[in-house]
C-alpha cells in the first residue's frame, strides 16, 4: 500500500515498494475518500522503530471490534474502559488513541492513491485563524456546498505543535479533467484498501463514511 508518514513532521511518501519518494513540509493533494474515526490501545511503550499491532482496537469508538480477541479486550464498552481516561497516556493523553485514515491522491498523479493516517490533534478542534484540522476542514466545505474531492488541499503542519499535528486549507478548483480522474478513483480497490484498519477486515462499501453532520461529501 503507497502511504505518507508524517513522522517528524515532515511528509514522507513511500511508493507500495517500500521507496520514499519524496519528503517536504507541506502536501498538495485530493481527498478522495475516508475511513469512519477509529481508535486503538497499545500495550507497553511505544516504540516508532518497531512494528507493533495494537491490543485492542473500536472501528467504531464505541465499543472493541469484532476481531479483537476477548482475552485483549480492554472493556465491553469504550466509555467504561479505563485507557479512554485523560492521563492514562503519555503525559496527559489517553492511552487509547483516535486516529483516521485518508486516501489522497497526489496533485501530479491523481491516479495514486496514497493511504494517511491523520493523529486525533489532526481530527478535532477549532479552526483557528484559518488553520483547519480535518473535521472542520470538512465542515467549511460543506457550508459553502463544495465537495472535498473537487477541490485540491494543501495539508500542512502546526509549527506551533511538538508533535505532528496537520492542518488543511483549500487552494483551488480542480480543472474538469483533474476532478474527472479523481472522480473515477472514488471505487478503485486502492482506495478501499487506503482507508481499510491494517488490522481489520475490510467490507466494502462505495459509500464515503462521513456522517452529513460531519460535513464531508464527494
Amino acid at each position: 500500500m503507497r502511504r505518507i508518514s508524517i513522522r517528524d513532521k515532515m511528509f514522507t511518501e513511500y511508493s507500495d515498494q517500500g521507496n520514499i519518494l519524496v519528503n517536504s513540509n507541506k502536501y498538495e493533494a485530493v481527498i478522495v475518500n475516508a475511513a469512519f474515526v477509529s481508535r486503538s490501545y497499545y500495550e507497553g511503550e511505544y516504540d516508532p522503530d518497531k512494528l507493533m499491532l495494537p491490543t485492542c482496537w473500536s472501528s467504531d469508538t464505541q465499543t472493541p471490534s469484532f476481531d479483537v480477541p476477548q482475552e485483549q479486550r480492554q472493556a465491553a464498552r469504550c466509555m467504561d474502559c479505563p485507557h479512554n481516561i485523560r492521563g492514562s497516556g503519555y503525559r496527559s493523553s489517553r492511552a487509547c488513541r483516535f486516529a483516521q485514515q485518508i486516501a489522497v491522491l497526489p496533485v501530479d498523479r491523481l491516479h495514486e492513491v496514497y493511504q494517511m493516517r491523520l493523529p486525533a490533534t489532526s481530527i478535532f478542534g477549532q479552526a483557528r485563524e484559518g488553520h483547519m484540522p480535518m473535521k472542520a476542514y470538512a465542515e467549511f466545505l460543506s457550508t459553502r456546498d463544495t465537495p472535498v474531492i473537487s477541490v485540491l488541499t494543501e495539508i500542512y503542519f502546526d509549527e506551533n505543535s511538538n508533535t505532528p499535528k496537520l492542518f488543511f486549507k483549500p487552494i483551488r478548483p480542480l480543472r474538469d479533467e483533474e476532478f474527472n480522474v479523481a472522480s473515477s478513483m472514488i471505487t478503485h480497490a486502492d482506495t478501499a484498501q487506503a482507508i481499510t484498519l491494517d488490522y481489520t477486515p475490510f467490507e466494502g462499501s462505495t459509500q464515503s463514511p462521513f456522517e452529513i453532520s460531519d460535513g464531508f461529501q464527494y
